[in-house]
């Protein structure tokens, strides 16, 4: 079935435009991993289109016969093309709902979000680069982060640039949006109370070294803007403020890469 120009319309507005997928409540996906993440997230499907007389994988053809209500086009390859961000397009380009259970606002938390002594929370600072952001839901899903927290004006979460990145970890992270200081303050001093939560900030001039640091979970970490750093309010949170050391002419790492190599450290307090 060829592709209706309205829905091509609607489809391209889903890849590119912010305010088009927060009314809509849907998103842009493509490649073969962030699809499969996708589907193993179980994310409402809503569109499938496939390039007009290109042969599919046998993966391919039985995403199209998972889903035989779903509304699946064969798209001329112009077309095609132009909705795929990548050189090589994907088999498949797909849309899906998002769903209300994966994202909230730390003043609406639900009552099955229950912490525990053995949690690990992420928070970015007003998160700038979508790549970065990718990379870090890859690390967060790697070493079983609980929840990533976002405060301050930011990118879209759900930028297909930020699917891609992350290779589909999107699809299975839980996101909490902090509208306001005062929740997280809240939250924080909670947390303390019940499982003494530490809250880590992470800075190249941090006053503490990583591997002198004495780590105990539950633990709340904290990264700056890629710019910026971290804001005044939130170092005021932190508990202790850590430094990676390095010996290199360049004194700071990427914030995604830095993320993991922190992340890796808090988690084998899990294992000891």
């Amino acid at each position: 079935m060829s592709v209706r120009n309205a829905e091509f319309q609607i489809i391209s507005a889903l890849r590119t435009n912010r305010t088009k997928r927060s009314k809509e409540k849907e998103v842009f996906v493509e490649g073969t991993e962030p699809i499969k993440q996708l589907l193993a997230a179980n994310w409402e499907i809503t569109r499938i289109l496939y390039r007009e007389n290109h042969p599919l994988s046998s993966w391919a053809k039985d995403v199209l016969k998972r889903f035989p209500t779903t509304k699946q086009w064969e798209v001329q390859e112009d077309l095609y093309f132009e909705l795929s961000e990548k050189e090589t397009p994907s088999e498949l380009l797909v849309t899906a709902k998002i769903p209300n259970h994966k994202s909230y606002t730390l003043s609406q938390l639900p009552k099955d979000f229950a912490p525990s002594k053995n949690a690990v929370y992420l928070l970015f600072d007003r998160p700038s680069d979508l790549g970065n952001f990718g990379s870090i839901l890859r690390s967060a899903d790697g070493f079983q982060v609980d929840a990533v927290f976002l405060i301050g004006h930011a990118i879209d979460v759900y930028e297909p640039k930020v699917i891609r990145s992350s290779l589909g970890a999107l699809f299975h992270a839980k996101l909490v949006f902090v509208n306001e200081f005062d929740s997280l303050v809240q939250f924080v001093q909670r947390e303390k109370k019940r499982w003494g939560l530490t809250v880590i900030g992470s800075d190249s001039s941090g006053s503490l070294d990583l591997q002198n640091a004495n780590i105990h979970c539950p633990v709340l970490l904290i990264l700056g803007n890629e710019k910026k750093g971290m804001s005044v309010q939130l170092q005021s949170l932190c508990d202790m403020v850590l430094r990676i050391p390095m010996e290199g002419k360049v004194n700071s790492l990427n914030v995604a890469s830095a993320a993991s190599i922190l992340l890796w450290e808090i988690v084998k307090t899990k294992k000891g």
